[in-house]
């Protein structure tokens, strides 16, 4: 997620708790997804996509922070 972002994901994961909360609940968001998407008989599309949607904001607002903090260092 955001190559072009990886050298400042790394030092926002270390400075920022918020960002670092985010980070960590997004990835545990796609690993749930992932999982259900590999078992459908237990899941439904309906969670799948409430997931899917959740993990979708928590991406936006992780951008939002790089794109933020990207500025802050130039």
């Amino acid at each position: 997620m955001f190559p072009e972002y990886r050298e400042l994901i790394s030092q926002l994961k270390q400075s920022d708790n918020h960002f670092a909360r985010l980070f960590d609940e997004h990835n545990e968001l796609d690993d749930k997804i992932t999982g259900l998407e590999n078992n459908p008989v237990t899941s439904s599309l309906d969670e799948i996509d409430a997931l899917k949607i959740q993990k979708l904001h928590l991406k936006d607002e992780l951008y939002a922070i790089l794109q933020k903090a990207a500025a802050e260092n130039k």
